[in-house]
C-alpha cells in the first residue's frame, strides 16, 4: 500500500478543493463534538476511508478531538491481514492513535455481504462503548454510495423506509461523507498522496451492488443525464425526513393498538392510515425476532391480508421462524422455538 505522502495540503501554492470539501463535510458532520471527544475513524485500506482519516486528523488536531483509527479483518481474502496492518501503518501515519486491528469472525445469516458488515459493525460499536459515552466511529460512506443503496432499496421494493438510505447517523455511527461524490474524494486522495488498496470485491459482479456501481448507475447516467447520484441521493435525504416522521407516529399509534407485546387488536389497527399501520405490523413482527435485513414490505403486505382479506387463512410466516396468525379480534406475532 505504501505509506502517505507528509505533504497534506497544499497543491500549487493554495488548498486543494477536494481536499477542503472533504474536511468540510467533516467539520459540518462533528461541529457538536467536545474537546477530548474520542473519535474513531474506520477503515478498510480504500480511498475513501483513507480521505476521511486525513481530514479528521486534521480537524481533530484543531478541534481537541481525540482521533483513533481502527480496521476490521473479516478473514474473507488470504492477504487480509496484510492489508489490515497495512492499512494500521497507513492510519499511523495520517495522525490517528491508537489504532485497532480488530479480526472477526463471519458467519452465513442474510449472506456474504451481510454477515461481514453484521460483524463490522458489531466490532466497531464494541470498540466505540470502550471508549466511552460519547466516541464516535466516522464510516466513509459517500454520495455515490448512497445511491447504490437507493437503487438496491428501490429493487427490492421495501418501502419508504429503504429508500431513505444510510442515515447520517445511527447511534455511536456518523457518516460525514454523504454528500461528498467518490470523484472528489478520489481527486483528494492524489492531493493527499495517499496510496489506497483496491479491494477486489468491489469490482466482483457477483454483489448487487457493484452491478449497481458498474452497470445500472452508468446507464441512467447514460440515459437520462448527468446529476442521477446527485438527485438520488437528494431523495433519500427527503425521504429519510417523511420516514423519520412516519415512523414516530407510528410508534405512538403501536401503544393504542397493542394488548400485550406481540398481540394487537384488530378494530384497532383498522382505524389507522395504511402507512401508519404498516409501519406497525413492521416494528412488531422486528420484535418478535424478524431479521430486519430480509423482513420486507411484500410480508408487511401479507400480514395485511390477514385483516383486509380474512378468510380463515393459517397464518403468515415471516423470517426468522417468525408466524402472524388472526386469532378471533387479535393479531398475534408468535416465534417458533429453536429446533
Amino acid at each position: 500500500m505504501g505509506r502517505p505522502s507528509p505533504r497534506l495540503t497544499n497543491v500549487g501554492g493554495g488548498l486543494d478543493p477536494s481536499v477542503a470539501a472533504v474536511r468540510r463535510a467533516v467539520r459540518r458532520e462533528c461541529a457538536d463534538l467536545e474537546p477530548g471527544t474520542a473519535v474513531i475513524v474506520a477503515s478498510s485500506g480504500g480511498c475513501d476511508s483513507l480521505v476521511l482519516a486525513a481530514a479528521a486528523t486534521f480537524e481533530g488536531r484543531r478541534a481537541g478531538w481525540l482521533v483513533a483509527g481502527a480496521t476490521v479483518d473479516h478473514g474473507l481474502q488470504d492477504d487480509s491481514a496484510t492489508v489490515a496492518a497495512q492499512t494500521a501503518e497507513t492510519l499511523v501515519d495520517l495522525g490517528c492513535d491508537p489504532v485497532d486491528v480488530i479480526r472477526v469472525d463471519v458467519g452465513s445469516a442474510g449472506g456474504p455481504e451481510s454477515a461481514a458488515r453484521d460483524a463490522r459493525y458489531d466490532a466497531l460499536g464494541a470498540l466505540a462503548a470502550a471508549a466511552g459515552p460519547s466516541a464516535i466511529v466516522l464510516l466513509g460512506h459517500t454520495l455515490d454510495d448512497q445511491a447504490e443503496t437507493v437503487v438496491l432499496g428501490l429493487a427490492r421494493g421495501s418501502g419508504t423506509r429503504s429508500l431513505a438510505g444510510m442515515p447520517p447517523r445511527r447511534g455511536a455511527f456518523r457518516r460525514p461523507l454523504l454528500g461528498v461524490t467518490r470523484t472528489t474524494i478520489r481527486a483528494a486522495a492524489a492531493a493527499l498522496g495517499l496510496a489506497a488498496w483496491d479491494d477486489p470485491h468491489n469490482d466482483d459482479p457477483r454483489f448487487a451492488r457493484v452491478r449497481v456501481r458498474q452497470s445500472v448507475l452508468p446507464a441512467l447516467e447514460r440515459e437520462l443525464g448527468p446529476g442521477v447520484a446527485e438527485a438520488l441521493s437528494r431523495t433519500a435525504r427527503l425521504t429519510r425526513a417523511d420516514a423519520d416522521a412516519l415512523d414516530t407516529w407510528a410508534a405512538e399509534a403501536r401503544a393504542t393498538v397493542e394488548k400485550e407485546p406481540g398481540s394487537l387488536a384488530i378494530d384497532a389497527l383498522g382505524q389507522l392510515p395504511d402507512a401508519i399501520r404498516s409501519r406497525v405490523l413492521r416494528l412488531v413482527a422486528l420484535d418478535a425476532g424478524a431479521p430486519a435485513n430480509d423482513l420486507t414490505a411484500a410480508h408487511i403486505d401479507q400480514v395485511g391480508e390477514l385483516l383486509d382479506d380474512w378468510h380463515g387463512q393459517r397464518g403468515v410466516d415471516l423470517p426468522g421462524r417468525v408466524t402472524a396468525r388472526r386469532r378471533a379480534a387479535t393479531l398475534r406475532f408468535e416465534r417458533a422455538p429453536e429446533s
